[in-house]
Parts: C-alpha cells; sequence; structure tokens
C-alpha cells in the first residue's frame, strides 16, 4: 500500500478545503488516478497493467459485482484528490479459504489528507473480508493503520532488511559521483577492493552442495502440483494461494519486462522449493536492485535455500546488478541469513501488518506458528 506523500503544501492546500465526495471508484478513473499517483512520488501504471490488477486477477473476476477496485475522494470540481486501490487476495488457513483485502497506492493532495483516512477506512473495514494485510506500510501511513487496530505479524523482522552488494565497483562508483567525488572511478576500484576482503573475511559463503538449480521462464503445471502438497503438508500456515493461475496473474508484468527470475531445486519430475527474485531498480540513484520476493519449500526450513541466493548472486554479478536485498528477515531460521548476508539496514518503519475481522481468526494469527510472510503478500510484489 503506497503512503500519502509528505510533500510540502502550497498555498491553495493551505486554505481550508471543502470536504471532499468519497465514491467507489471505476475503471474510467485511471487517467486522474495515475497523475495524483505520480505527482506524490508513488510508481503509477498504464492502464492495461492498472487493469489487470482486477480484470486478470482470478478472485476479482468471481467477486466481480461484489467488490469494488477502490475508492476515490472528490473535490468540488469533479476532480480525484485521493485515492486508494482495494485488491481481493485468495488464502488458505486451516483448510478453509480465507478472503484477503490489500490497499495499493494510497494518495492524496496535502489538504485532504485528514479526510483520506476514509479510504483506508473503507478498505480494512469492508464487509465479507476476513482479513486486511499490508506490508508496504511506510513511515507517513504508520500512525494511520495503528488507528484502525492492525496489529505487527509476529514472525520476521520487517523493520530491517539485509543486502549483498553484487557489484562492487560500479556500485561504489554510483555513490561517489552523488557525493561529487572528482575522483570517482579510480577511487571505486579501491574501495571495492577493501570492502570485498572485509565482506570474505566476515561472512560466511553461501555452500550450493550438491543441489542443481533449474531456471523456469514461466509458470506451469509442476506449480500446481507443488502448491497442492504445500497446502496439504501446512494446514495451520496461513499462505496466499500459489496456484499456477494466481502466479501467473501475479506476476504477469513482471515477467513479460524481464523482471522476474524463477529459480527451483527439483527432485525428480516434481518442484522440491523454488524462489522468486525481482527487479526493483532504483533509477533516482542509478542502482540495479533485486529483492528476494518469495521462498517455499515442501521440505519446510530453509536448508533448500542457500543454493537458489547462491544462483541469484552470481546472476546479479553476471549481469551487473548492485545489490541483491531479502526485507523483513522472514527467513532467518537457524540464523542462516544473519550469517551469510553482509550488510543489515535498517527501514523507515515495520513494513507488515494486518489486521483480521473475527475474534476467531485474530486469535489464531497471534501465534507465530500460523505465519509463513513474505513479499508475495499483499501489493508488495504486484
Amino acid at each position: 500500500m503506497g503512503s500519502t506523500s509528505e510533500a510540502s503544501q502550497s498555498p491553495e492546500a493551505r486554505t481550508k478545503a471543502r470536504p471532499p465526495r468519497l465514491r467507489a471508484a471505476s475503471f474510467k478513473d485511471h487517467e486522474q488516478i495515475a497523475l495524483l499517483e505520480s505527482r506524490y512520488g508513488l510508481v503509477s501504471k498504464s492502464y492495461e497493467e492498472w487493469s489487470h490488477l482486477w480484470l486478470g486477477n482470478p478472485l476479482y473476476r468471481e467477486l466481480r459485482a461484489g467488490w469494488s477496485i477502490g475508492w476515490v475522494l472528490e473535490d468540488e470540481n469533479k476532480q480525484i484528490v485521493g485515492s486508494m486501490a482495494n485488491i481481493p487476495l485468495p488464502y488458505e488457513f486451516e483448510r478453509r479459504r480465507i478472503l484477503v483485502a490489500s490497499g495499493h497506492n494510497w494518495v492524496a493532495e496535502p489538504a485532504y489528507r485528514s479526510a483520506s483516512l476514509l479510504l483506508l477506512d473503507h478498505v480494512i473495514n469492508q464487509r465479507d473480508v476476513d482479513l486486511y494485510v499490508n506490508n508496504t506500510v511506510s513511515a507517513a501511513s504508520t500512525a494511520a493503520v495503528s488507528t484502525f487496530g492492525c496489529s505487527r505479524v509476529p514472525v520476521g523482522q520487517w523493520d530491517t532488511s539485509v543486502l549483498w552488494i553484487t557489484h562492487y565497483q560500479s556500485f561504489f562508483e554510483l555513490r561517489l559521483v552523488r557525493k561529487n567525488c572528482p575522483f570517482a572511478t579510480p577511487l571505486s576500484y579501491a574501495l571495492s577492493a577493501a570492502v570485498f576482503l572485509r565482506d570474505r573475511l566476515t561472512t560466511t559463503a553461501l555452500r550450493e552442495g550438491d543441489v542443481e538449480v533449474t531456471i523456469y521462464p514461466g509458470f506451469d503445471e509442476r506449480f500446481d502440483d507443488f502448491w497442492v502438497d504445500l497446502k496439504q503438508r501446512n494446514p495451520h500456515l496461513l499462505l496466499a494461494v500459489r496456484t499456477r493461475e494466481m502466479l501467473d496473474w501475479h506476476y504477469k508484468y513482471a515477467l513479460l519486462n524481464g523482471k522476474l527470475w524463477i529459480a527451483a531445486v527439483v527432485d525428480g519430475p516434481r518442484l522440491a522449493a523454488y524462489a522468486t527474485f525481482q527487479r526493483r531498480d532504483k533509477p533516482r540513484w542509478g542502482v540495479k536492485h533485486v529483492r528476494l520476493v518469495d521462498f517455499q519449500s515442501l521440505a519446510g526450513g530453509t536448508a533448500l535455500l542457500p543454493p537458489l541466493l547462491s544462483w541469484a548472486l552470481r546472476k546479479c554479478r553476471d549481469e551487473g546488478i548492485h545489490t541483491l536485498e531479502i526485507v523483513g528477515r522472514w527467513l532467518e531460521k537457524g540464523e542462516l541469513i544473519e550469517t551469510v548476508a553482509p550488510y543489515p539496514q535498517k527501514l523507515p518503519t515495520w513494513k507488515y501488518v494486518y489486521r483480521a475481522n473475527s475474534s476467531g481468526l485474530a486469535q489464531s494469527l497471534r501465534d507465530p506458528r500460523a505465519w509463513a510472510p513474505s513479499l508475495f503478500d499483499g501489493d508488495a510484489s504486484l
């Protein structure tokens, strides 16, 4: 979920605005919503990609008339001054379906920031929704989600991440250029050599063992078989549905744009584990960046994660990508990640919160053993 921007208010914004009108969003609103998002630093999507969040979503096609794609605020001139998308997501827990709502790109003009709480209220308090999930909380929206009774997910450390530098020289050259260093290129070689040596001496190298990693260009029927096995083995876990159909919807544009890597460990004709990695470059800084989105294993635990991470690190180096990141530290069973990732990063706020809309589900989700969170949840990788 995006946040209301902290941009400085214009003189017009500082004048008292009339109360805006709240209404359900429609597909015709795309142009105005995209312009509003762009003004306040959010990444807007083309109409085709934006509408795919619903029209390509198998769950939305099932719910259709009973589901709003979001809500907007209009001023007296019928101009959209606030917006929040509303995405339905299917989950399973204790062998039953859980209907999850995730907000997306919450944004408002400065004069209407207080009224924009109505948008969040409509997403969280929808009828017939079992659970609200938000794993893209910003510093600006932390207080608001707390006001609506959202709780921190009890697994992981969602106010931190871990980082590998995967292309030392160009990474440090970019940093030196940003600081207007006159000798950025020669200094970057010396600095990268020193830091590379330090990382080798202070962190444990990932061990691949004799596990072979298989790369997939997309999702096939093996991912359906994997999902059936995964949910049968873990009925106690709250899991986002990962059928081939849902994976195709979720990652469609990342795959089309060459921004998704799918790596798997195969056991004969079946998948034993897989991970998805997504390009999330930072154009403002010139940084080429990859995040681990999801890791799933039929064996449980993280025993099959090292070969997949090792493959991703090699690919980053081969393609000149500067950094690889895991957000939330949700995989640190046995302190695996802490021993192999050299750079822990403090994030501005706790990124992942939820609110269950029934007392029974709320009680169940207080147990950390009910959770297997990742960036596949919510809207973090949409």
